[in-house]
């Protein structure tokens, strides 16, 4: 089974691929996926609102917040996967 530092690596690809989709799918959707943005559009506009920056690094943060909150969760199943197997 991976190490630790291994199931990080796997959760944060899948959490930036995860996030990927979400923003590329939105336009196509017409934003009604947007429900699952909602950590990172929220950190977009308080970043925003503290400093008002462009919309491009708005974009930016959104995605990174995204991929770090899909990638816990992903990290949260690779470690419960891990357990079930060693135990």
């Amino acid at each position: 089974m991976p190490s630790v530092s291994t199931n990080i690596v796997i959760a944060l690809a899948v959490g930036a691929l995860i996030s990927t989709v979400l923003l590329v799918l939105e336009p196509l959707t017409d934003f009604a996926l947007l429900s699952l943005e909602w950590p990172g559009i929220s950190a977009a506009y308080f970043f925003w609102g503290a400093v008002g920056g462009s919309s491009f690094l708005g974009i930016a943060i959104c995605w990174v917040v995204n991929a770090l909150t899909y990638g816990l969760g992903a990290f949260a199943i690779l470690s419960a996967l891990k357990v079930l197997r060693e135990g």
